[in-house]
């Protein structure tokens, strides 16, 4: 199976630009055809320079049907049937989710179901790991329902927290390994497995 995917970021785009570079070496048969942010994101830079189209919809400048409408016919016109949070930090309206059950996906900087929930992301969630002195940390790809971080995982990957681990180290260790396993998580999808 081989998705046309539409790639949701919020930042630098890390995630994603491992996911176009797995796509472009043919380590995956799947495509990302679009790119939406919720900001002017740094991130958007790879991609359109890829020749994919990005769209930056921000939430407080337009009326919520707007907001809702401007996603889905994006979505629609690329013929969209993955969608990968890579790095948004908002939450998707209920109308995508609803439309796109079981076809996106999240990656969650931590091993959920610990760790997660409104207000878990980026740094915090990687002094929260540390403060609880948990043994373990690593990401977390599930798929997205109408609550954060809670749906059905699909992958994880570990890695030990260090003694001498701080927010920031602990932090890097972990992307280091997201990058690897969203590609992952998305050929188990293709592969069916």
């Amino acid at each position: 199976m081989k998705y046309r995917i539409a790639a949701y970021i919020s930042g630098s785009g890390s995630n994603l630009k491992a996911i176009l570079d797995y796509s472009l070496q043919k380590k995956i048969a799947s495509e990302v055809v679009l790119v939406i942010a919720n900001k002017d994101a740094s991130g958007l830079e790879y991609p359109a320079s890829l020749g994919i189209e990005t769209a930056v919809i921000p939430r407080k400048e337009m009326p919520r049907k707007e907001f809702v409408s401007m996603q889905l016919d994006l979505l629609e016109k690329h013929n969209v049937d993955l969608i990968v949070l890579a790095g948004y930090i908002k939450k998707l309206p209920k109308e995508v989710t609803d439309k796109y059950s079981r076809r996106i996906l999240n990656i969650h900087p931590a091993l959920l179901p610990k760790f997660g929930g409104k207000g878990m992301y980026g740094i915090n969630v990687h002094k929260s790991v540390i403060d609880a002195g948990e043994k373990y940390s690593g990401p977390t790809i599930h798929f997205v329902d109408d609550i954060y971080d809670n749906g059905e995982i699909l992958l994880q990957k570990k890695v030990e927290v260090s003694v001498d681990d701080t927010p920031e180290s602990l932090q890097k260790k972990v992307l280091k390994l997201e990058h690897l396993a969203y590609p992952e998580a998305i050929r188990l999808l293709e592969e069916r497995r």
